[in-house]
């Protein structure tokens, strides 16, 4: 069977980036490697629907909102050997597709790139920078994440219970087994959500998720922080 990618990325509300992102994809991949992008799209109130009906070769899906549950749905209907799974407002780097088939070729089955932020701030691009070290707390699913369709159902896909947290509790499974690796290259994201929030605040908040986490926060008790404390604007 062929490798090759199968780019699965949940929307909501995307209107203002998603058909940048899919020019993005088409420009810095190869066809060869790609087997489809998948928008599986969680309710979006927005045009993000009319406009991603405007490319002939994206799959457009509708699932439950929720990330995990939006890629869990996405992977049913990939094709692909390797799943990568991207947020709309993350730019892997260019030959992406390249890097991530190389890395499998070498039997690294999952891993993610490096990322930038796209703002000036200090502690944006020390947060950033840091990403670069394999240390599990550098980790987060705005790097995206690439991972063999085989590995991903051995261990279960996204847990749904997670409506947020749900990158992070498929990192940590993976680095419970040592299936990671970090690609040195940079992916470019967008600081939308720091903006919106103010950076200390937002960062606050994220540390204060992460150890909730680690003390033994149930997935629920997560979400209700998050829809209490941060302001997500689409």
């Amino acid at each position: 069977m062929p490798t090759k990618i199968s780019i699965i990325i949940p929307v909501l509300n995307e209107a203002s980036t998603i058909a940048k992102l899919i020019n993005h994809l088409f420009k810095n991949s190869s066809k060869n490697n790609i087997s489809e992008i998948i928008l599986v799209d969680g309710g979006s109130t927005d045009n993000t629907k009319t406009i991603i009906s405007k490319f002939n070769k994206v799959t457009f899906l509708q699932a439950p909102k929720g990330r995990a549950k939006q890629m869990n749905y996405g992977t049913k209907h990939a094709t692909g050997t390797i799943l990568y799974f991207l947020h709309a407002d993350s730019f892997p780097p260019k030959n992406f597709d390249k890097f991530i088939i190389n890395e499998v070729k070498k039997g690294n089955e999952a891993g993610c790139f490096r990322m930038k932020f796209d703002s000036k701030h200090w502690w944006l691009k020390l947060a950033g920078w840091l990403t670069k070290f394999s240390w599990k707390a550098c980790r987060g699913g705005d790097q995206s994440q690439f991972i063999t369709k085989t590995l991903f159902n051995s261990i279960g896909g996204f847990n749904e219970d997670f409506t947020i947290y749900e990158d992070n509790d498929l990192i940590s499974k993976l680095y419970a087994i040592n299936k990671f690796v970090v690609i040195p290259e940079w992916l470019i994201t967008s600081a939308r959500t720091y903006n919106t929030n103010g950076v200390w605040k937002l960062q606050f908040h994220y540390w204060t998720i992460h150890i909730k986490r680690w003390l033994g926060a149930s997935p629920e008790n997560l979400n209700n922080y998050y829809c209490r404390y941060i302001n997500v604007k689409n």
